[in-house]
C-alpha cells in the first residue's frame, strides 16, 4: 500500500512538472514489446523517474529532456524476466552464492522466487539489502526455511511433527517475514502436511509444495495450495481421455492452484549422457563447491543401464505432453528452473532462458511462456507494479536486440538491462561476468593450492 501511493505521488508530480526539470531516464525510438496481448508497439519513448515508468509514449509526441538518455533505435523492451524457483544453498560456500546475484542480473533476471535452501537467513539478508540498494542482485522473493518432517533428508528445514510445532514453524517465518510458504514431502506425515497448507494460507501466504502421494491433489487445492512444484506430479488427475484430464486441471484452475514445470532439469536429468554438459562455457562463472555439487545426480545417473536411461526419457516425454493442456485448461503455469545447488547443470541466471525455451518446445507460444514469466511471477505475490512495459510500472526492464515473441531464443540477444530504474549496458554487464569469472577463477586456484 506504501509503496503504491509513493508510486500515485511520483506520477502526480511527474504530471505537474515534466516540463519543468528534467527526468531520470528516457529510452528514445525502442519498440515496446506487450506481452499480454502478444504485440509490438514501434517508436516509443520510455521515461523514467527513479524506480518507476512516468509514461510511455510515441517518440515524435515528445520532447521532455532526461539526464539520461538512450537511443533504442533497433531495441526491443520488454520487463525483466523472473525465475520462478531457484534455489540458494551450500552452507559451505555461501560466498558462491553470493556471486550468483550478478550474475543474475547480468542475464537480465530482474527477480528470483527462492524455494528453500540451507542458507535461508543469509538470503534473507541478501533480499533486505538488494531492496535498500545496498547489494546488487535481483529482487529476491525467498520462502526462507521450508516445512518438513522430522528426520528430512533436506538440511536447514523447519522439521515439524505436530500441529503445535507447525504454529510455532509459522509463526517464526511470519517474524522473518518470509514471503511465501514452501512445503515437501520428504518425512512430513500426510495429515500434517495438509494441515500446514491450510493454515499457511490463512495466514495470508502463498503456498507451494511437492505432493505427497498419500494425499489428493483437489484435496490439497481446496485446502489453498498456489503451486504445485514440478510437472510430474500433474500426471496424478489424469482422466479417462484428453478433455476429462483438462476439466480436471480446470477444477484446479478454478480453485487458485498454478504449477511451476522446471522443465530443464528435469530435461538435462532425462537427457544426459557422459561429456553433454563439461564443455558449457558458463560453468566459468559458478564456484567449485556449486559445480561440485552437481555430481551427486550425476554419480547416479552413471550407473544405470539402458533400460533405466530409456523408461526415464519416456517417462518425461509422457509428462511434457501435459503442459499444451494445462494452459488450454486456463490453470497458471509459472516459469521457474530449479536452478542452483544440486540441480545439475541447471545453470543460475541462463536457466530461465532455455526454461522458456522447453516451454516453447513442449507446446507453449513465445508470448504463452514469457507471460509465465514476467507477468505471472508477479502475480503470485499480488504485484501490480510488474509485467508490463507501461505507465506506473517498475522501471526492472530489459532491452533486446531480436524480437523473443517471433523466437523465444531472442531473450539472450541481451543488450541493455535497467534494474529499479538504474542502467546497465551491455559493457556494464560485460564487465559484471567478468569479474565473477575472476573471482571463480581466483578461488579455485586457492583450493588447488591448498591441496599440493
Amino acid at each position: 500500500m506504501k509503496h503504491t501511493l509513493l508510486a500515485g505521488i511520483a506520477l502526480s508530480l511527474w504530471s505537474c512538472q515534466a516540463q519543468e526539470q528534467p527526468i531520470d531516464l528516457k529510452i528514445s525510438n525502442v519498440t515496446v514489446i506487450d506481452i499480454q496481448n502478444d504485440q509490438l508497439i514501434p517508436s516509443q519513448t520510455v521515461l523514467i523517474s527513479q524506480d518507476q515508468i512516468l509514461d510511455v509514449v510515441d517518440t515524435d509526441e515528445t520532447n521532455v529532456k532526461a539526464i539520461q538518455e538512450v537511443d533504442g533505435t533497433g531495441l526491443f523492451i520488454m520487463p525483466g524476466l523472473w525465475d520462478n524457483h531457484v534455489h540458494f544453498g551450500g552452507a559451505e560456500y555461501v560466498d558462491e552464492n553470493e556471486q550468483l546475484l550478478p550474475l543474475y542480473l547480468s542475464m537480465g533476471v530482474t527477480s528470483v522466487r527462492d524455494a528453500a535452501g540451507d542458507i535461508s537467513m543469509d538470503v534473507l539478508q541478501w533480499r533486505d539489502e538488494i531492496k535498500e540498494g545496498e547489494r546488487i542482485g535481483p529482487h529476491i522473493y525467498t520462502s526462507g526455511p521450508k516445512l518438513e518432517g522430522k528426520g528430512s533428508i533436506w538440511p536447514g528445514d523447519l522439521e515439524i511433527a505436530s500441529e503445535e510445532e507447525l504454529k510455532v514453524a509459522l509463526d517464526s517465518l511470519e517474524k522473518l517475514q518470509v514471503d511465501f510458504i514452501k512445503i515437501t514431502d520428504n518425512a512430513l506425515e500426510p495429515t500434517l502436511f495438509l494441515e500446514a497448507v491450510k493454515q499457511a494460507s490463512a495466514r495470508g501466504w502463498s503456498v507451494s509444495a511437492h505432493i505427497p502421494s498419500a494425499l489428493d491433489l483437489m484435496d490439497l487445492a481446496e485446502s489453498g495450495l498456489t503451486t504445485i512444484e514440478h510437472l510430474g506430479y500433474i500426471t496424478r488427475i489424469e482422466g479417462e481421455n484428453e478433455a476429462e484430464t483438462i476439466e480436471n486441471l480446470k477444477q484446479l484452475r478454478d480453485l487458485g492452484t498454478g504449477i511451476v514445470p522446471t522443465l530443464l532439469i528435469s530435461d538435462n536429468i532425462a537427457y544426459w549422457e557422459p561429456g553433454k554438459f563439461e564443455s558449457d562455457t558458463i560453468l566459468q562463472y559458478l564456484g567449485p563447491k556449486l559445480k561440485e555439487s552437481y555430481t551427486w545426480r550425476i554419480d547416479r545417473l552413471k550407473n544405470d543401464t539402458e533400460e533405466a536411461r530409456e523408461n526415464r526419457q519416456r517417462n518425461f516425454e509422457k509428462v511434457t505432453t501435459f503442459l499444451p493442456l494445462i494452459q488450454q485448461s486456463g490453470m497458471k503455469i509459472y516459469a521457474g528452473t530449479d536452478a542452483g545447488y544440486l540441480n545439475s547443470y541447471d545453470y543460475p541466471g541462463l536457466a530461465i532462458h532455455l526454461e522458456l525455451q522447453k516451454m516453447v518446445e513442449f507446446g507453449l507460444s513465445p508470448q504463452e511462456a514469457l507471460t509465465a514469466s514476467v507477468i505471472h511471477g508477479p502475480d503470485y505475490f499480488g504485484l501490480n507494479e510488474f509485467g508490463a512495459v507501461a505507465k506506473g510500472k517498475k522501471a526492472d526492464l530489459i532491452l533486446l536486440r531480436a524480437n523473443p515473441l517471433e523466437q523465444i531464443q531472442n531473450t539472450q540477444q541481451l543488450e541493455m538491462v535497467i534494474f529499479e530504474g538504474k542502467v546497465f549496458d551491455r559493457q556494464q554487464l560485460n564487465q559484471m561476468q567478468q569479474e565473477i569469472k575472476t573471482w571463480v577463477s581466483n578461488k579455485e586456484k586457492a583450493i588447488n593450492a591448498a591441496k599440493e
